[in-house]
């Protein structure tokens, strides 16, 4: 498929042509909710905990004896069954990371660049160059473009000078091609790549 470039400044830079098998797929959301659900179980912090029978803090003493009370038998204070007693079966500090393979995550990604080019939601420009590389430049570039919630993919690495001003800049986010993923793509509204974080793209998933 063939899409327009354009510069920062709204200019035009001619034309590029994208791989059809990155690009141009007919977008599956059971792909791309499988390589989002990982992500964010591989981003759960999975610090929950609580005090189990042997964790909370009480006397050990038998509460009372064992016969002739008319009441059931207990031995600890202790047990979930009381007031302030530990927890049965709670949730334990753990990972909730699990494994998907390679070729599912290069897919869902592939699906997730596809599906920004068949919702108009992708923009190719030229570079990030700035000649004034300053915060209130990045702003009137945004505002001119229309972009609101944005996701910018640099090539290999991003240039230093327009990250540093968008930086403070609320909706405009931006990553090197290696950071690329399906859940920040299919986040924001609008993404944006540059020429060679196209070419570092279709290096990267051939």
């Amino acid at each position: 498929m063939k899409l327009d470039v354009i510069k920062l400044d709204s200019g035009t830079a001619g034309s590029i042509e994208l791989a059809d098998d990155i690009f141009g797929l007919e977008p599956r959301g059971d792909i791309l909710q499988r390589v989002v659900r990982w992500q964010r179980a591989k981003a759960q912090a999975g610090t929950h905990s609580v005090l189990g029978k042997s964790d909370v803090s009480y006397s050990t003493k038998k509460i009372y004896r064992q016969k002739g009370t008319g009441g059931a038998r207990h031995g600890s204070k202790k047990a979930p069954i009381f007031r302030h007693g530990g927890v049965y079966k709670g949730p334990t500090p753990r990972s909730h990371a699990f494994d998907l393979p390679k070729k599912v995550r290069a897919l869902g990604l592939r699906h997730a660049l596809s599906a920004k080019a068949t919702a108009g939601e992708l923009v190719i420009i030229e570079d990030l160059n700035l000649a004034d590389a300053k915060t209130s430049a990045v702003a009137k570039a945004v505002k001119e473009n229309g972009w609101k919630r944005v996701l910018v993919i640099d090539g290999a690495e991003v240039n230093e000078g327009f990250a540093r001003a968008a930086r403070n800049i609320e909706g405009v986010d931006i990553l090197p091609s290696m950071g690329a993923n399906v859940y920040d793509i299919l986040k924001r509204d609008t993404l944006v790549i540059t020429r060679a974080g196209v070419e570092a793209l279709e290096a990267r998933l051939k």
